[in-house]
């Protein structure tokens, strides 16, 4: 039996090595180190059935034992993979930021932003109406305070009136106080008024309480004095007539601006009035229409009435109506703002109250319409154009 077997290994040895010889072959082949070889292999059961088979399982088995085998590649920690990344980041935004800043483009801003800056706008809007009615508050305050002071000022001595009648009808509420501005040497133009629309005596008195005050003002003359002819002859004839308003001034006509600033501190603290009026002696009023134009605008604080004009600004210094700001007011031929001509206009106490309080600082210019429509300018004022007080002539 011994010898049976070892008959029989020796076929199936000698296949084994000859089936581990072809695959090496075939190895050195493919990487390179020999020649191709073209072996024909026989069939699996060729070489006797099953045990045939075996041996060719083993002998792919040893040539895979001989092939080289390529070691696993190194693997990295993650965390070091992590913070390699991490400073990359923070050093590309560094270099990004520092190098190449990114504007930011003007028609395309980020919802955000342009929330905060709707917000924004909404504040400052209503904090703007905020200051607005404080200044309106603290403006009503400052002209009533002006009116106790000037009040307070006439009653330690500075009489705003030599007349008895005025002593009489002090700080009655009225409808409105006219004054009739006049000069020295304007007697007869005051005699004509009188003889005309401007009442007397009794009828001045009645007038006067029905609400209507109307007296001529004027002012001082450069040296006062009881020797004076001028301040003399004024005070007879207020005397006479009881309808001169005497002011602290020096009269002149460069003067004008000062003296209806004098006049409206006056006729302040001596009338309680709800429009105050200044006309010029070489007019005719009719009271009946000047009072009802009054009238409908008589619960308008703020009101400034009368022709409204907006002239040329005069630059030749040998002209009547030369202006010597006239730098003021841009290149030559541009015209003067809106302003009342200087024959009659009206305003409300507290326009009035205003200019009184703040004389000391309103600029003054040559002609005495434009000063008064100066000082008006950035105020809360309502220009009422009435063409009935333009004297029939259309305004230039």
């Amino acid at each position: 039996m011994d010898r049976v077997h070892g008959a029989l290994r020796r076929p199936a040895l000698a296949a084994l090595q000859q089936q581990a010889g072809r695959a090496r072959a075939l190895s050195l082949s493919q990487r390179g180190h020999g020649p191709s070889l073209s072996l024909s292999s026989p069939h699996p059961l060729s070489n006797g059935g099953i045990r045939g088979g075996q041996a060719q399982a083993g002998a792919m088995m040893a040539a895979a034992a001989l092939r080289p085998h390529k070691a696993p590649p190194a693997r990295v920690p993650t965390r070091w993979v992590a913070a390699l990344c991490a400073a990359c980041f923070l050093l590309g935004v560094c270099v990004v930021n520092r190098y190449w800043p990114v504007p930011e483009h003007p028609g395309c801003p980020d919802k955000a932003s342009s929330d905060h800056s709707r917000a924004a706008l909404n504040q400052v809007s209503q904090t703007r109406e905020v200051i607005m009615a404080l200044d309106k508050t603290i403006s009503d305050i400052e002209m009533r305070l002006a009116a106790a002071r000037a009040a307070q000022a006439m009653s330690q001595g500075m009489s705003p009136s030599d007349s008895e009648g005025d002593q009489g009808i002090m700080r009655h509420r009225m409808s409105f106080v006219m004054g009739v501005f006049t000069t020295f040497a304007n007697r007869k133009r005051r005699d004509s008024i009188r003889q005309t629309w401007m009442p007397q005596g009794d009828q001045l008195r009645r007038l006067e309480e029905k609400g209507a005050v109307i007296r001529f003002v004027i002012g001082r003359s450069e040296n006062p004095n009881p020797n004076n002819e001028v301040d003399r002859a004024i005070d007879a004839e207020d005397k006479e007539y009881h309808d001169i308003l005497r002011l602290n001034h020096v009269e002149g006509y460069g003067g004008l601006p000062m003296k209806i600033q004098m006049f409206l501190s006056t006729a302040l603290t001596t009338w309680d009035a709800d429009f105050y009026v200044k006309v010029d002696d070489n007019v005719h009023v009719n009271i009946g229409i000047t009072r009802s134009i009054l009238a409908r605008h008589r619960m308008k604080p703020r009101v400034y009435i009368g022709c409204m004009k907006s002239g040329p600004v005069v630059a030749k210094n040998d002209s009547k109506y030369y202006e010597p700001d006239h730098w003021k007011f841009g290149t030559d031929g541009n015209n003067y703002f809106r302003h009342a001509t200087r024959q009659l206009y009206a305003v409300t106490r507290d326009l009035a109250t205003y200019i009184s309080a703040n004389r000391h600082i309103l600029h003054k210019y040559s002609n005495e319409d434009v000063s008064f429509g100066s000082w008006l300018i950035g105020l809360e004022v309502e220009h009422v154009d009435e063409r009935s007080l333009c004297c029939g002539t259309p305004p230039g």
